[in-house]
Formats: C-alpha cells, structure tokens, sequence
C-alpha cells in the first residue's frame, strides 16, 4: 500500500473545528470509532461528528448490547408465559392440571416495554448510519415495518381484552433475533444461495417419490380373493396419499424395514423394490443434497470472510488516514502514524484486553519509528490471534532436596502417573455398579467402596499440593486443566468430610437411615460422579481425542449463527404448530375420539407408544414435539396422529418442518462440523509451537483459518470507498 496517501481536509458539517485542541481531539475520537469498526468487522458509514460519535461509542457499548440482547431473550421467552401458558409439571394431557394464565396485560405491558426498547434501537441506527443509508438498508426498513405491525397488533389486542385466537406479532418476534446479528444474517444469505441447487435435487427427490409411488400402487394391488390376507400389507399402499407418505417416510429410513416386511414375508422379490427406492433416494439424492449445502457454504464462508477482510481492511485505512492527518498538522513533513498516538486510540477503545496486548506487542517491534500504511494495517492482524498467557516462573528452591522434588513433581510422567491412578479409580467404581446392579440401595454393601473414596481422594488432594509445590500456584492456576482438577479435589475432599462426619466411617452389613439433606448412599454416587468427571483429563493427554475436543469447543464458539437460525425455526414453527394443532390431542376416556387405552390401539400407533405429552398445546411442548420430529424416529407416528385429527394437510407442516431442520439445517451444522475438523486435523495448522513451551506467544483463532486464500483489497479500491463516505471527506 502507498504511503504516501492525501490526508484529510474536514469532518461533515463543513470542515474541523476552530482550535487545534479540538481538532485534535476529534482526530482520536474517529481513530477510535475506526479501529473498533476494523477489529469488529463493522461498516464505517455512519456520522463521523463530535456527538455522533459519542453516540455511536455508547450504543456499541458492552452495557447497551447487552441490555438489547436481554431484550430480545425476554420478548422471545414470554411465549412460555402467554396463553396458552406452559407453567405446568408435564405435558402429558392425561395428568396435566389445569396451567396459570397470566392476567390481561401483564405479558402486553413487558412487550410494550421491549417494543419501546426496539423503536429506540431503530432511531439510533436510522440516525447514524443517516437517512441516505436508511433508504438503502433493506433490514432497517424491514425492522420498522416489523415494529409497525407488531404495535398494531399489541392495540388490538388491548382493545380486545387478550381474546384474539391469534397474534400475529408473536411469528415476528424472531425477527428481532436476526436483525441483531451479522452472521445470522449472511447464514441466510448462505440458505438463499443454496435454494436453486438445492431445490434442483429436491425436483429429483420428488420425481424419484412419485416414480416410485405409482409403482408400488400397482404392484401392492391385490384382487378381491387376496384382500383378507393382505390387509396389513395394504396399510402402506392402500391410497395414493398413504403410499406417498410412508414412501417419504422410508426416504429417512424412519419406518424400515416395517414398511417393506408385510410384502416382504408374501414375496421376497418385493425386497429389491424397496433396498432400491433407498439406494437411489436415501444414500445417492440425500447425500447428494447434503454435497450441494456443503459446497454452497464453503462458498458463502469465502463471501463472508471476504467481505470482512475487506471491512477492517477499510476501517484500518480510514483510521490510518485519520491519525496521519493528525499529524500532518503538527509536523507536516511527517508521513505516517505515530505510535504514541496510536497507543491513545488504543486505550480508548472498547477492545478485549488480549486484543490490545497483541497489538502493544507488535506495535513495539517498531520501535517508535512512524508507522506506513501497510505496516499499520499488519497490526490489525494480530487482533485475531489469542495471546497465551507463559506460565509464571517457578518457585526457586535452595535445598538440592527439594530441586530434585520440583523437578519430579513437576515432568510429565508425574501426569502420567496421575492418569493411572484415576483410571484404577474408574474401574473400581465400574466393578462395584456391575456387582450392585441387581441390589436395592438399603442392601448394597459400602464398606470396600467408600475405603476406596477415601483413599482415592486422599491422593489427588496429595497430588495437588504437590504440584502447587512444584509449579507454584500462579503457574498452577495458569493451565486450565489444574485448575479443573484441584476444583473437583476440594469438592471430593469436602463431599468425604461431610460424610465422615454425618455418618461416621462406613461399616459393613447395610446401609444406615437417611441423615440430612441426602442418604449414605447418595452422597456416594456424588462423590463417584465426580470422580468421573476428573477422569475426562485423559482427553489432553491422547492427540486424537484432543483435535475432536477442541473442534467441539470451537464449533461451539462458532455456532451462534446456526443456533439462533435453529432457534427462529423452532420458534416460528412451534407458534404456527400451536395455531394448527391446539387442543387437537386429548386424553383418552369414554367420549374421546382417540383410543381409550393402549391395549386397543394399533402396534406402533400414537396411542399404544403413549406419546400423549408429544402436543402442541403449550410452547413448551410445542417445542420439544419438533425436536422429536426433528430426529425422525418415529416420526410417521406424528404424521398418522395428526392426520387422523386434523386432517390430510396437517402432514404438510410435518414434511415443511422436516425440511427445514433435518436436510437444511443439519447438513449445515455437519458443513461447519467438517471446516472445523479438517483445520485442526490438518498438521500445517499444528506448525506453531505448544502452549507451554518457551517460544509460545500465540495461537491462531478460527478467523485465520482461510486467511492465506482471501484476496487482498487493493490500494485503489480502498482509497475510493473512502472517497465514497458520506459524513467524511478526503483531500483528492
């Protein structure tokens, strides 16, 4: 990048300031706004003022978000609250009392309160980014048109006492879920890109369903003659609608090989009907359809990344253009960034503590000399790598005794050795559960078991200390495995005391009466838990088993895009479910339509698997039927019910919610699963050195993953979108 650039002329309302204090002062204001934008991936057009940006820095505070991200999760969570309201122990419609309604306006005066909080959230972006980029941003248009309706709906609501059969504002709510995050919103972006392609496979699918629909309509056709002994054979084939359904069901192999067996055990030539209808359906179109979502979001992760490079690309040259202005004032010969300006801007801004120390240690390597515009833009790099803390130094002992001792207890092989012994414990615990498996607590015999405890406890509390004694407790505490451990160690060194002293040392020949809050035996199964838990230390020692942990917990980290799209699925069709399905499940009795008892019903059927808690009667059920669906097991028995009730339409809503949670959504959480696990199986991204070794200073986040392939901006194209801001002029 040259560095040679045109400094800046003046600000948005015609000009800089009249004194140079003031000027200067406005300089650092917009560097800081500047590089927050850069390290968060922000867009830099919006007002570029004195009190713009003081507005701008307290709406983007961590105290303002967060009051905003409390908003939303509360707007979302009162549809547990609302009528039909899910304050009840289960959802079961044959043991449910009867649930709390909330009063007429207690629900409507904390949505009027969120609402006012969203208006007040709408006006402040509408006012920075300016009404000429309002106009042009379709989800701030989108986001009043929202609020509009949802007011709207609220008055009707009032002026009707709360007894609409529908609220319309309730399908909107998750609206406000997305508009707040960037990343959900490129999510759809990646969904919007897929749906041609995906939809291509998907006309497939439906052919192949059809073709094979009409083909076992004619081959399961039976004369009169053969209709009595192929009744159950024709439960699957009987009419058009119920072949096409249990055909669908076989395309996710929920209801194999039950469909096929009945024409199966006539003619086992049938067979190749059915293992073909799934070879071409289930193993070739299906995960066909999952390459096209995985290939559409590796290219939607390249836009995004792309598209954020290109953000703090353009932040950072407008920061650097800011600060280089500055100091063209005071010493015009100078051409570039002074790090001691720079580190002003820094201690303004709003930065993770980790972030600016990776930027100070970089920022030092230059030794004070001025800053050029590439090498300015190479500190924002650094942003996206997490510093490791060192391990404190060591205790430095006098006695050669007690330096052969640090050393000991301070090698690996002293892990190792620890490793061991956790492991005889789990196996001694494994012993005792296969022996007492069969025996009721009050004859389970605790002597050998609790001696065990005990003695097990004893070690790992003597291995901690030791391990204090040899690292010393702020190199101890710095690795985030001992601080695991030695929390487990005092809760079971705890856990035993209060044992010992409420029931004494544990004797053979039964088990004593409950004492306090739990029985002997409870207390025993805590400890034992526990001890399982201090177990799991043995993923850090096996490479494997770590690259699968870490890429758990990064996909963790990297899941909140995709689970709050599952959370606006779920919503959007738990609400529209309660609509359609309310009250469509009763309990079995006398004038019931449903069966009375399990002993009647069909194999198979919804009434004899007792699934009468699986409703839509409350959100909270609502929520956990879709999950089950979700899953698929079983899901045909949720399509025959709710068919049986409420009509043939009703399996629409099962196969739309099918489609949208079980091909889209999970294959793109599988898509983001395989990013994750090929980086970090992958040895190039291993080539730094290991935390705990001399050279370690950083560790390479997932944003950096694709860096190497993303293409650069180039000078020009940054230096005339600049040109292009509205609310700040550079010199031409």
């Amino acid at each position: 990048m040259a560095a040679e650039a045109q400094p800046l002329l003046g600000w948005d309302r015609g000009g800089p300031a009249g004194d140079a204090t003031t000027v200067q002062d406005l300089c650092i204001d917009q560097a800081v706004i500047f590089t927050e934008d850069a390290v968060k991936y922000r867009s830099i057009y919006h007002r570029m003022d004195a009190g713009s940006l003081w507005l701008y820095h307290w709406y983007y505070s961590n105290t303002c978000q967060r009051m905003l991200g409390f908003t939303i999760f509360l707007i979302l969570a009162l549809a547990f609250i609302e009528t039909p309201s899910s304050f009840t122990s289960t959802a079961d419609v044959r043991y449910r009392s009867v649930p709390w309604q909330p009063p007429c306006g207690l629900t409507e005066t904390v949505e009027a309160f969120c609402l006012l909080v969203f208006l007040v959230d709408l006006f402040m972006k509408g006012y920075l980014v300016g009404q000429a980029q309002l106009q042009k941003n379709m989800w701030l248009l989108t986001y009043l048109v929202v609020l509009v309706v949802s007011l709207v709906d609220w008055t009707v609501s009032l002026s009707l006492v709360c007894e609409e059969s529908f609220r319309v504002r309730r399908l909107l709510r998750p609206f406000f879920l997305l508009q707040n995050s960037s990343m959900m919103k490129k999510t759809l972006k990646c969904i919007r890109w897929s749906l041609p392609e995906m939809a291509s496979v998907g006309l497939l699918l439906t052919i192949h369903l059809c073709v094979f629909t009409v083909f076992g309509m004619l081959l399961f056709t039976v004369s009169e003659k053969d209709e009595a002994q192929d009744k159950e054979r024709l439960a699957y084939f009987q009419n058009l609608p119920e072949a096409l359904t249990s055909l669908l069901v076989l395309l996710t192999t929920a209801n194999n090989p039950d469909v096929m067996t009945p024409a199966y055990s006539k003619n086992r030539a049938y067979a190749i009907f059915f293992i073909i209808f799934t070879l071409i359906g289930s193993l070739f179109l299906m995960n066909l359809l999952t390459a096209i979502i995985y290939n559409q979001f590796r290219g939607y992760l390249m836009k995004s990344l792309q598209t954020s490079l290109f953000r703090r690309r353009l932040g950072a040259r407008a920061a650097y253009e800011v600060l280089t202005s500055k100091a063209a004032r005071t010493t015009p010969e100078a051409v570039g960034v002074n790090p001691e300006s720079f580190l002003k801007v820094l201690q303004k801004t709003q930065l993770q503590d980790s972030q600016k120390q990776a930027i100070m240690e970089k920022l030092r390597s230059y030794e004070g000399r001025l800053l050029s515009a590439d090498e300015f833009q190479k500190l924002f790099d650094e942003v996206d790598k997490g510093v490791i803390r060192e391990c404190p130094p060591r205790p430095q002992y006098q006695s050669p005794i007690l330096q052969s001792a640090q050393f000991i207890f301070s090698h690996s092989y002293f892990d190792h050795l620890g490793n061991l012994i956790a492991l005889g414990n789990l196996l001694s615990i494994c012993v005792f559960l296969v022996r007492d498996s069969d025996r009721m607590p009050e004859e389970r015999d605790d002597l050998v078991l609790g001696i065990l405890d005990y003695v097990f406890v004893l070690y790992y509390m003597l291995e901690m200390m030791l391990k204090v004694f040899a690292l010393g407790l702020q190199c101890y505490l710095s690795h985030h495995s001992n601080v695991f451990d030695g929390l487990l160690t005092i809760i079971l060194l705890v856990l035993e005391i209060s044992t010992l002293v409420v029931y004494r040392f544990p004797g053979s020949g039964g088990m004593p009466e409950k004492r306090g809050l739990l029985s002997l035996w409870d207390m025993r199964r805590l400890v034992n838990t526990l001890i399982v838990f201090r177990f799991l230390r043995i993923i850090l020692i096996v490479k494997p088993m770590t690259v699968v942990a870490t890429t758990i917990l990064g996909l963790i980290q990297n899941l909140r895009a995709f689970g709050g799209i599952l959370v606006v699925a779920y919503y959007v069709f738990a609400i529209v479910g309660i609509s359609l399905f309310r009250g469509v499940i009763v309990a079995p009795s006398g004038n019931s339509s449903l069966a009375p008892s399990n002993s009647s019903a069909p194999c198979g059927s919804f009434e004899q698997l007792e699934y009468w808690a699986n409703n839509f009667d409350d959100f909270a059920a609502a929520l956990v039927t879709l999950w089950n669906v979700m899953v698929v097991n079983n899901w045909q028995v949720f399509l025959d019910v709710y068919r049986r009730f409420s009509g043939p339409w009703s399996v629409v809503y099962f196969v739309l919610w099918w489609l949208v949670s079980s091909v889209i959504w999970v294959n793109l959480f599988l898509a983001l699963l395989l990013e994750n696990f090929l980086y970090r199986w992958d040895p190039r991204s291993h080539k730094q050195p290991l935390a705990r070794t001399q050279q370690a200073t950083y560790q390479m986040s997932v944003e950096l993953i694709f860096r190497d392939i993303l293409e650069e901006p180039k000078e020009e194209e940054l230096m005339e979108r600049l040109h292009q801001h509205p609310y700040l002029h550079l010199c031409r």
